[in-house]
């Protein structure tokens, strides 16, 4: 009975012993690492030796050193001693020379991407601002003289047009919309003016919007490092093509920290196609006012998390009033592209062509529906009739245009279609001395409504003992009171 009793636990010890088996290789199969997990020894040379350097290669020689100068007057400081004719018998006459203007050339460093076989760079606008003269260096150190085709302060942008017998190296834009979050990139361009560098990293953010660089703030963020000199160089992917134009650094120090800012290639695309289509960025003109949707407002609209914009203005005759738009109507996606704010949607909106059309995904009274807006130039409704002030006033040196919705677009004035606008302000005239800014609407002089260039240049010909100037700036009027 023991022997039997034996036998059958025997039997069943097997049976455990069996299954046991079958689960501990069952284990073992499922706990094997995935492809994803394992750290693999190199097995050939070619594993070894893996490097960027190929994309360098084919990149780099489209990446060039853009030099800056411009020739700025400057005022010595007089002694009164060379008004005395016993002292300028020991200097000269030439002593006289101190008080006369002298030139000095001021120079800037900046990097460049050749974007054509014909010699066409975009950079930084920042980079050639006010430059009188522009010379590139290519990668094979050759120099050459470049002409200034488009300036784009708006985006921080500008094309050059190369002075040279082509065909030169040129970099393939990529599509910016399809980067995602841990993308590896490089960033190439000629940091502290030391020679073409070239830096690794990956894509941090894909839409930040709160860098305060351009007016269409929507930028690709990379730990890439990003030192001066390299403003205006060329973010690229690892197929080689141009993802973004470096153009920013967040830094106390003023070096790279690893967080730069690069302009999407979508945008320098949509510069460098205005190039070429008459050298004049048009945008596309809405003809409506947004705003960004917080907690509080998703909220009162019932959604379960803040999104898209939310129009606000609607004005009559425009495009937005001829789609069917409608205030309050809550804008959540641009041609499929999603918008969070404010600047992303004027990023999606005005990188379209004029004579287009496109498409707003909507949400009014809780249900979705398409609006399909046409793209079309912000109209000149009056003539800008520009005027540089030279009378004797405190707008001296200023230059002055009517207002229209062309002229609110191009200065980035939102909403602003009447009266008369400060375009440019000579630096250190009268009206740089009292404070008049680009973007200043002059609304009123001793109590009189300012309503045309004409009208203002008229008043500044016959100045008042004192003048009571209505200043308009960002959105706020202040009173400036000055003695005639």
């Amino acid at each position: 009975m023991r022997f039997a009793t034996f036998g059958t636990s025997r039997s069943l010890a097997a049976v455990v012993l069996a299954s046991l088996i079958g689960i501990s290789q069952v284990s073992a199969q499922t706990a094997q690492p995935s492809a994803a997990d394992l750290r693999l020894v190199p097995k050939n040379e070619a594993q070894i030796k893996l490097s960027f350097a190929p994309i360098v290669k084919t990149v780099a020689p489209a990446v060039v050193n853009v030099y800056a100068s411009r020739k700025v007057v400057q005022r010595q400081r007089v002694s009164p001693f060379f008004d005395d004719p016993f002292f300028r018998r020991f200097f000269g006459q030439q002593g006289g020379g101190f008080n006369q203007p002298r030139q000095r050339v001021e120079s800037s460093l900046g990097s460049g991407v050749i974007i054509s076989a014909d010699g066409t760079v975009i950079t930084n606008h920042h980079v050639i601002k006010d430059a009188d003269e522009v010379r590139v260096a290519l990668n094979d150190r050759r120099e050459f003289d470049a002409d200034i085709v488009l300036m784009d302060e708006r985006t921080d942008l500008a094309v050059l047009k190369i002075r040279g017998e082509g065909p030169f190296e040129h970099v393939a834009f990529a599509d910016s919309d399809n980067l995602e979050v841990g993308d590896i990139v490089l960033a190439i361009g000629n940091p502290f003016g030391v020679g073409q560098t070239v830096t690794q990293g990956i894509v941090s953010a894909t839409a930040r919007t709160q860098v305060g660089v351009t007016d269409f703030q929507f930028f690709i963020q990379t730990d890439a490092a990003i030192n001066p000199g390299n403003s205006g160089g060329a973010l690229v992917d690892m197929t080689g093509k141009l993802v973004g134009i470096n153009t920013a650094i967040f830094s106390r120090s003023g070096g790279s920290n690893g967080i730069g800012f690069a302009i999407p290639a979508h945008m320098a695309r949509f510069v460098a196609r205005a190039a070429d289509q008459g050298g004049k960025v048009q945008r596309p003109w809405l003809g409506a006012t947004v705003q960004l949707v917080n907690a509080e407002i998703a909220e009162a609209l019932s959604l379960d998390r803040p999104q898209g914009v939310l129009v606000t203005t609607v004005f009559e005759g425009s495009p937005a009033h001829q789609s069917g738009l409608m205030v309050s109507d809550l804008i959540v996606a641009v041609d499929g592209k999603e918008v969070t704010d404010p600047n992303s949607f004027g990023y999606r909106f005005a990188t379209k062509m004029i004579g287009e059309k496109t498409e707003f995904l909507v949400l009014r009274g809780g249900k979705e529906e398409v609006v399909t807006v046409s793209l079309l130039p912000a109209p000149e409704t009056v003539p800008r009739d520009t005027r540089e002030l030279v009378e004797y006033s405190p707008f001296e040196g200023a230059t002055v245009m009517n207002l229209s919705p062309a002229v609110s677009e191009e200065l980035g004035l939102e909403g602003l279609f009447e009266g008369v606008v400060v375009a440019d302000v000579r630096r250190g005239s009268a009206a740089d001395r009292v404070g008049l800014r680009p973007g200043d609407i002059i609304r009123g002089i001793n109590q009189k409504t300012i309503e045309s260039t004409s009208m203002l240049e008229t008043i500044t010909k016959k100045p008042p003992r004192v003048w009571q100037l209505d200043i308009e700036r960002d959105g706020k009027v202040s009173q400036i009171i000055l003695r005639g």
